[in-house]
């Protein structure tokens, strides 16, 4: 795991795909406070993914587990992610949506 660090194109892709399934599912608010609160526990997580490796692996696969893992062993992906989301969630927030 971790053998090389993830290229600009795997980041783009990865922090896509989890923007994308986080504002399909209507989960943008929850998921930008929560990365906001955790932002700065973002490398200690991507760490302890890899101590949780073994028990994640066979639910979520090894590639998912160590692209995501690296993926947030840098804070400003964290930052990437959040501001993708917002962009991403833009039409989902316009006021008089809910009435």
């Amino acid at each position: 795991m971790w053998a090389t660090d993830l290229t600009e194109e795997e980041t783009e892709a990865l922090i896509q795909k989890a923007a994308d399934e986080i504002v399909k599912r209507g989960l943008h608010t929850p998921a930008i406070l929560f990365l906001e609160m955790h932002k700065p526990l973002a490398n200690v997580g991507a760490n302890a993914a890899l101590m949780f490796a073994p028990f994640a692996v066979p639910f979520l696969g090894f590639d998912f587990v160590n692209n995501y893992s690296r993926l947030f062993t840098k804070r400003e992906n964290v930052e990437r992610l959040i501001t993708r989301i917002e962009e991403l969630s833009k039409p989902a927030l316009k006021p008089g949506k809910d009435e």
